[in-house]
């Protein structure tokens, strides 16, 4: 396989970074990936598996290989008319095969709609919208563990996920490709609205598909399509805290939203953004969105190291004003 050299990956982020690959490969088959992993290995580079590119911020040019990874297909594993084990190849469009599940009478995955990205980036963000989070169906994960470059499956529970978290962004980062995804899906309907802005426009006897409706709806009106104006969707995770720490913040800003988080409590990042002033704020081409202020939109298409500095502004903002510190929810490169 020879790569194409020095392409640019402005139009593959959803930031529309303008960043080039020194070496780029399309994978649509577990031979070219393994052949684009061989020449990575080959000549000492590193490598990015780049999906929708949906959830990456290029703080520059990637001075490596970078494989769009492009597996498709769908097959059911198992049916016994509860569950449904599906495995999604990981370059299937995640919000398509959402729209496929309901199709077939698969539910679970309604509140995730319109979540941009591949379905290989899922489990890696453990994805979460809407009171539900990709964990609540995921059975386990196949791929390349580049150690030895063999097939590995790795069940839910080994996968570690949790807030925004999995094992595939801490030990297992950039040593693990994932080929498939398995989800446990249902056949009867068990719709989540604890949500409650979702609560509101849907009856409480929502079909999964009206669900999913509103689910779209909602998004739409707080978040841009990165088509129209560049963005990574929520940039900040939200910050999970002590009880005591949130207690005490709570004295001061009685009207901070908080929610339980096991025995810690968890904040909500946009809300901390906007007190601290930056909502609809924009600088030199960077900026976060008027109408949600944890989006850090690029209406600019400005560099990566741009971004960041604006995002480090914000983050020293709030931590001087409340104490707390924010985290990047994208992966940086």
């Amino acid at each position: 396989m020879s790569p194409e050299s020095n392409v640019s990956l402005q139009m593959r982020n959803t930031l529309a970074v303008p960043a080039n690959a020194r070496h780029f490969i399309t994978a649509t088959t577990l031979s070219e990936l393994r052949d684009g992993l061989a020449f990575a290995r080959q000549h000492e580079l590193p490598q990015l598996i780049l999906g929708g590119g949906s959830n990456i911020v290029l703080s520059r040019d990637y001075d490596g290989v970078v494989i769009a990874l492009n597996l498709r297909g769908v097959r059911v594993l198992s049916d016994d008319g509860e569950t449904v084990l599906v495995s999604v190849a990981a370059g299937e469009n995640w919000d398509a095969f959402v729209r496929y599940s309901l199709e077939q009478g698969w539910y679970g995955l309604e509140n995730l709609s319109a979540i941009p990205g591949s379905v290989g980036a899922a489990p890696i963000q453990n994805i979460g919208a809407y009171g539900v989070e990709l964990s609540s169906v995921l059975h386990a994960v196949v791929g390349v563990d580049l150690a030895n470059d063999s097939e590995r499956r790795l069940s839910a529970a080994e996968c570690e996920l949790s807030y925004r978290d999995s094992i595939f962004k801490q030990g297992l980062r950039d040593r693990f490709v994932i080929t498939e995804v398995e989800l446990a899906l249902h056949r009867q309907s068990a719709v989540n609205l604890s949500y409650p802005a979702l609560a509101v426009e849907v009856s409480a006897d929502a079909s999964p598909q009206e669900v999913a409706a509103a689910v779209r709806k909602v998004r739409g009106r707080k978040l841009p399509s990165p088509a129209d104006l560049p963005n990574a969707g929520s940039f900040f995770k939200n910050p999970i805290i002590s009880r005591a720490q949130a207690d005490e913040l709570q004295q001061s800003h009685p009207e901070m939203p908080l929610w339980p988080h096991g025995d810690a409590c968890k904040l909500a990042a946009g809300w901390l953004v906007e007190q601290a002033g930056w909502r609809g704020v924009e600088h030199n081409g960077v900026g976060m969105y008027r109408e949600q202020a944890l989006v850090l939109i690029n209406p600019g298409r400005c560099s990566g190291e741009r971004i960041l500095g604006f995002a480090a502004d914000i983050q020293s903002s709030v931590q001087d004003r409340f104490g707390v510190t924010l985290e990047i929810e994208p992966r940086v490169y």
